[in-house]
């Protein structure tokens, strides 16, 4: 497998357990004591999904999973205490893909683990991570270049040509703001009018599939004062990260 697991738990024991087990089946494996630096990581290091206990020092699980969501999409499997269903339930409706009662046999997070990659990865069933090319990931979005359909919380939305490709290019620039001319140039290939209003009713096509979304309903920005003086009748457009 070239899967790269990000295990988030204080017990040291289990820490270096399932860092022992997971790599026997040929994972990356990063570890973390605490919550307080799961964001920096995610950021560099960009694991393939995450294992955090909810019982963490200085800043619970909850807390953590709150703050993944704000910003990542990434697959996150959640370690509680036996018995604690108001956990599990808090877990589940904050975005957790799974959970897992502790205490736990490896072999069942490894499977947890697989189950959850083939759900949210359908083209790496068989766990190589030959997949991975078949997406664009950007501002908590999974854009299918496949299938040409956009991942969102398990659920599969379809698009349009047009919504695709203005999708593709948004998130192929993510942090940059593009006009209308150079999306329009970025979709078609080619240079069109700046005027060519179009792509203003699939931008906002693209942003009611989003609204049911809350976390997902801002990623699509309008940035004004950014044009030159002649072309402020423009409409820059932003991804979020």
């Amino acid at each position: 497998m070239d899967i790269k697991a990000l295990i988030v738990d204080d017990d040291a024991k289990l820490r270096a357990l399932l860092m022992e087990y997971l790599e026997g089946y040929g994972f990356q494996v990063l570890t973390l004591e605490d919550g307080l630096s799961v964001l920096e990581t995610l950021k560099t290091e960009s694991p393939d999904i995450v294992i955090l206990d909810i019982m963490l020092p200085k800043k619970d699980g909850l807390e953590v999973l709150k703050d993944i969501r704000k910003e990542f999409d990434v697959p996150v499997i959640m370690l509680t205490a036996k018995g604690e269903d108001a956990d599990r339930i808090v877990g589940l409706e904050l975005g957790a893909d799974d959970y897992l009662p502790k205490p736990f046999n490896p072999r069942e997070l490894l499977a947890r683990i697989k189950a959850v990659l083939r759900r949210l990865l359908p083209h790496d069933r068989d766990g190589t991570g030959k997949g991975k090319g078949m997406f664009i990931e950007a501002g908590g979005l999974r854009l299918n270049k496949a299938k040409h359909t956009l991942l969102v919380e398990d659920t599969e939305i379809d698009l349009s040509a047009t919504e695709y490709k203005l999708l593709e290019a948004l998130m192929e620039h993510p942090n940059t703001v593009l006009s209308r001319d150079k999306l329009l140039n970025l979709v078609r290939g080619r240079d069109f009018m700046a005027f060519d209003r179009s792509i203003d009713v699939h931008i906002s096509k693209l942003r009611a599939k989003l609204n049911d979304y809350p976390r997902l309903r801002e990623r699509i920005k309008t940035v004004w004062g950014t044009e030159t003086p002649l072309r402020r009748h423009c409409q820059p457009l932003l991804i979020m990260p």
